[in-house]
């Protein structure tokens, strides 16, 4: 080769050389600006996605488990303060199912329900975890010797009331002794027991053996006392008549005190449904009811109690309920009880309301 191509050959080199450079820095620069202005434009979009949506703190309510760590002789304002928040619920859950499939042929066992009930808690309580309930519920059953009927109860109704999202707890209100049944009067000892033990709000008053059949069918209170069980297979899935408030219905606390509580001298079966209904309407007020859809429930089928006859006196006393309901109520209400038991699936009571 040539002096001159040599020369030639070097410049061509080192120019090449150079641009490959100049590309490298050219490179280098343009890819540090792009990732400072990604930074930018993430720090503005999350600052304007602030101000479209301001943290809504005067909405939320904090749940416990607040630690304030507070130095011998330091003033409480420079405590330190952890607080987990909790958002509401929803109005409507979001993991209802809708219709159910409910029957009673296969026998159920306590300990089976528990192991697919885990969150559950001791004497049946249950709140959700993931947001704060809208309502406190207690539900109370009126009882006696029914053990098998409130097995299928609980299997069916734990799942149902936890997928409601409800903060709520079951009371088993169990009649001591043979005497004649007053179921009445178990529903107002069942609301004055619960609210020793939690500062209920709403109150679903069910028998034991009423099974709702979907559940958006939803166990808590609204604005008028709700009728529950408005479609019941035992009359065809039709409401038998338009007064009738029997079987599983609500009422809040304040709608409870209005009305007085319930009648405690209905003893034996029938008549007392159809005296709350009066009482409600007397004070105003009017039952609310879900669509006959939503609203069926099946009922185990079984033979009338012992000492639960009908009571002869029914259509007499709810004929008087205007001029009784004031005296004859939760203000009336007279009852000892004999044990409190703490269930895995329920709280149940045992009491001794008196004699006819």
């Amino acid at each position: 080769m040539s002096g001159d191509s040599a020369v030639s050959f070097s410049l061509l080199h080192r120019t090449c050389k150079l641009v490959v450079l100049l590309c490298v820095l050219h490179i280098s620069v343009t890819l540090f600006f792009y990732v400072r202005s990604m930074d930018v434009r993430f720090a503005f979009a999350q600052n304007q996605q602030m101000r479209k949506n301001p943290p809504r703190f005067n909405h939320v309510q904090t749940v416990t488990n607040r630690t304030e760590l507070v130095s011998e002789g330091q003033n409480s304002k420079n405590a330190e303060v952890s607080v987990r928040s909790l958002e509401k619920c929803p109005e409507t859950s979001p993991i209802l199912v809708g219709p159910l499939r409910v029957e009673f042929k296969d026998p159920v066992t306590l300990e089976q329900i528990k192991s697919e009930n885990p969150n559950v808690q001791q004497g049946g309580r249950f709140k959700p975890k993931d947001c704060l309930a809208l309502q406190k519920v207690a539900i109370i059953i009126p009882f006696r010797k029914r053990d098998e009927h409130l097995k299928y109860w609980l299997y069916y109704l734990h799942p149902i009331l936890q997928r409601q999202q409800l903060d709520y707890g079951v009371y088993v209100i169990n009649q001591d002794g043979d005497v004649t049944f007053n179921r009445a009067k178990l529903l107002n000892v069942g609301y004055a027991e619960a609210l020793k033990e939690y500062d209920y709000d709403c109150f679903v008053f069910s028998d034991v053996d009423l099974i709702p059949m979907d559940d958006r069918n939803i166990y808590k209170c609204f604005s008028q006392p709700r009728h529950l069980s408005v479609s019941m297979d035992k009359f065809g899935f039709r409401l038998p008549y338009n007064q009738f408030f029997g079987g599983v219905s609500s009422l809040s606390k304040e709608q409870f005190l209005k009305i007085n509580g319930f009648p405690n001298n209905y003893w034996g079966w029938g008549g007392e449904d159809d005296d709350i209904y009066n009482r409600v309407v007397s004070r105003g007020m009017s039952v609310s009811r879900p669509s006959g859809e939503v609203g069926k429930c099946r009922m185990i089928r079984h033979n009338r109690d012992k000492k639960n006859d009908p009571n002869p006196q029914r259509f007499d006393r709810i004929a008087h309920t205007k001029e009784t309901m004031n005296k004859d109520g939760i203000n009336s209400l007279s009852y000892q009880v004999l044990k409190v038991e703490k269930f895995d699936l329920y709280t149940k009571i045992t009491v001794d309301v008196g004699k006819p």
